[in-house]
């Protein structure tokens, strides 16, 4: 049953791409060319951007003693749109629109996880566990 599900839409979705690249074509003529062109441009130039944002924001996470797992999903993400900008059609590129526009997972950044050097009292003692 999956693997109907999985076939009907590999299937289905570039069938849905044609008829809406069809149906718009007959509208609006070679705007909708160029549109597609351009769309391919700009998801090359994403896939491009997203390596360096990579690369800086796992730097950046390093630098300050932590591992940013956040900059694998931002990447991840902005990868899948612009793979989707990439396929010729204008229902992915509605849907790598939406990826680019929704606001991303936020980081979970509070006082207490960011880490300071300790200036002030230190407090020096000895614990013992009583039963």
């Amino acid at each position: 049953m999956r693997r109907l599900l999985l076939i009907g839409i590999l299937l289905g979705f570039p069938l849905l791409e044609a008829v809406v690249l069809v149906r718009l074509g007959e509208q609006l003529g070679w705007w909708v060319l160029c549109w597609v062109v351009l769309a391919a441009c700009a998801g090359i130039g994403l896939i491009k951007e997203a390596r360096f944002a990579l690369v800086a924001q796992l730097a950046a996470g390093f630098a300050q003693g932590r591992f940013a797992i956040h900059a694998f999903t931002d990447s991840a993400r902005t990868v899948m749109a612009a793979l989707l900008l990439i396929f010729p059609g204008v229902v992915s590129d509605l849907i790598a629109l939406t990826l680019l526009l929704l606001p991303g997972p936020r980081v979970a950044t509070t006082e207490s996880m960011v880490r300071r050097p300790v200036h002030g009292n230190l407090i020096e003692g000895e614990f013992r566990r009583t039963r």
